[in-house]
């Protein structure tokens, strides 16, 4: 809450459709009483009445107004209809080092239930969500604004998981994994089946990581199943290095943005496609491609 700018309540009374759609029909104790029973009348049925929310009941509705803190490029691009129901992410901060865990199970409850959060990793902040989930996997879409030509990255927290992603892995992968796993080196190899095509944008490839992050590692063992990695920003604005930078361009798309504070990063992970025995890099990041080669040779 603190990072609202401001917040207010508004009391009033709910418009008469919405009014009547919390109202029961009458029976038990009330029925009785419309059929002319007295209150102590023997044939009166003694049944109670179900209880409903008490603000419905008063005949008020509570309203919390929130500040749109997004930032203008992001406010001018929205419609007015979007402008008009639009809802703050909660923030949640964690320690970066040692996360606290009835937060990171809280975090987890979210992608476990379809939904996509923002998460720090080692590089940049990412939108998590369950890979599996075709429905969470068209919300990252939908929320960045990103084309559907361009796979979804995944975050794993083992190599053994990592492995039930993938088949027919090159030898050059368990070599590039055990030297700079964990770490921001992401692979693309040949996705299982099990994996849907979406996420692969249709090409049957998928790009693996093993952050180095002990927030986005713990997110994923409380999920119970790897996440999605994509960076936490809009599709041409640039990644997000902070809670604060995700909440200015995506406070009113998210529900959910864990805080362990700026990561520090400059550059992305470095991308790395393998293909039986042949590599390239596809992204040069913080790993130099020098040091890929030191490890493979050529």
């Amino acid at each position: 809450m603190d990072r609202l700018e401001s917040l207010s309540y508004e009391c009033r009374p709910p418009d008469r459709k919405r009014r009547d759609r919390f109202r029961p029909a009458l029976h038990g104790n009330k029925a009785e009483e419309a059929r002319g029973f007295p209150q102590n009348h023997p044939g009166r049925k003694v049944r109670e009445t179900p209880r409903y929310n008490l603000r419905v009941a008063r005949g008020f509705a509570a309203v919390v107004v929130c500040r749109d803190r997004t930032s203008a490029p992001l406010r001018a691009n929205r419609s007015a209809g979007e402008r008009a129901h639009t809802l703050s992410a909660e923030i949640l901060k964690v320690q970066q080092e040692a996360p606290e865990a009835p937060t990171i199970q809280y975090a987890a409850s979210f992608i476990i239930r379809g939904e996509v959060i923002g998460i720090p990793t080692d590089t940049f902040y990412g939108l998590a969500a369950d890979p599996f989930n075709l429905n969470a996997v068209e919300q990252i879409y939908r929320i960045k604004g990103r084309p559907e030509t361009r796979a979804l990255p995944i975050l794993v927290n083992t190599l053994e998981q990592a492995v039930t992603l993938a088949r027919d892995l090159p030898a050059s992968f368990l070599v590039l994994a055990e030297k700079f796993w964990p770490g921001a080196l992401t692979l693309v190899v040949d996705a299982t089946h099990k994996l849907p095509l979406k996420v692969t944008a249709n090409t049957g490839r998928v790009a693996l990581r093993w952050p180095n992050s002990a927030v986005a590692c713990a997110v994923i063992q409380a999920a119970g199943m790897p996440v999605t990695g994509t960076s936490a920003n809009v599709s041409g604005f640039p990644a997000c290095s902070s809670g604060d930078q995700v909440f200015r361009q995506m406070g009113d798309r998210l529900p959910l943005i864990i805080d362990s504070g700026d990561t520090g990063a400059a550059l992305g992970s470095t991308i790395v496609e393998l293909r039986a025995d042949d590599w390239r890099v596809i992204r040069e990041g913080i790993v130099a491609e020098s040091e890929i080669r030191d490890v493979l040779g050529g």
